[in-house]
């Protein structure tokens, strides 16, 4: 594990109700096939610019595409850029490691390089993390403490906000619950995308497509991914016992066809009381990834 250090996030207020009202921040959506930049003034984004990316070219060239992207959407009067990236990232110093679909990409020290180019303070950090934090702020933990950012795509990540805050651990790795060990293997490759692909041949979003026209092979599908799912999601209950689970990434649209199948393994958790207190929701803010790399920002302020 590289080393990783904590950022220390300061709330206004549990609700965020007047905080850091008028102000401007930009938030960078880096996925290993995209990047969208956004202007954020007041929770919305008043200026959205996307663009595909070189994710197999040389770092100079995808760093280049990044900042026209930012560019495009900056303005004076911006206070800060925050930006999310698939990868482990050395928060402190803004360095990211090794990120994900983007092979040039293994030692990038991002922050600085913003730093330079435009002007204000830029915040990096894993965009499971961010995107907790984004929904503590815009989304559907608005009001919570103790929330977990789970987003299940081609893997499984998980960002931890207790008291307010996000936690890191000693070394900056807590909330990576597609790495422990279930099986024969690890969550990821049961409580993702993986699973569909490994099992049956097919990628999460024909399955959802099949089970939604009613193929009923695809359905049982989910259903074993219900089985699954519910198990990771007891292991977090067990070690965080958060207050709500918000639900993001790809796989998370098949919410509906796997949901019932988990609440009833969940029925087996031990403390059903806490069972009942806790919702487990799916995020429906818009541009959510955006957003939540501006609340890196917000949370500096």
């Amino acid at each position: 594990m590289r080393k990783s250090t904590r950022l220390d996030l300061r709330r206004k207020s549990a609700n965020h109700s007047g905080v850091a009202k008028n102000q401007k921040f930009i938030g960078v959506d880096l996925g290993g096939t995209n990047v969208r930049a956004g202007l954020v003034q007041n929770g919305k984004i008043i200026k959205l610019k996307a663009r595909p990316i070189s994710g197999h070219a040389k770092q100079e060239i995808v760093l280049e595409e990044v900042c026209e992207t930012i560019a495009a959407v900056f303005q004076s009067g911006v206070r800060g850029i925050g930006i999310d990236v698939p990868s482990l990232v050395d928060v402190e110093k803004g360095i990211v490691y090794s990120v994900a679909n983007i092979p040039s990409w293994l030692k990038v020290p991002l922050k600085k390089i913003l730093e330079k180019r435009f002007g204000v303070p830029v915040f990096v950090n894993n965009d499971a993390k961010c995107f907790a934090l984004g929904e503590l702020h815009y989304g559907e933990g608005r009001g919570y403490k103790n929330l977990i950012g789970l987003i299940i795509g081609t893997g499984l990540g998980a960002g931890i906000i207790i008291g307010g805050k996000i936690f890191y651990g000693s070394n900056g790795s807590a909330g990576e619950i597609g790495h422990a060990p279930y099986l024969e293997n690890e969550f990821e490759h049961y409580c993702s995308g993986r699973f569909f692909q490994r099992e049956f041949g097919l990628d999460a979003f024909t399955a959802e497509q099949r089970a939604n026209a009613g193929d009923r092979a695809a359905q049982k599908m989910f259903d074993a991914f219900g089985d699954h799912f519910a198990n990771a999601i007891m292991t977090l209950l067990y070690a965080y016992d958060p207050e709500i689970i918000v639900l993001g990434g790809g796989v998370s649209n098949a919410f509906p066809l796997f949901e019932k199948r988990m609440r009833e393994r969940l029925k087996t958790f031990h403390f059903q009381s806490s069972l009942k207190r806790l919702k487990i929701v799916r995020s429906k803010k818009p541009n959510i990834a955006v957003l939540a790399a501006a609340a890196l920002c917000l949370d500096n302020e």
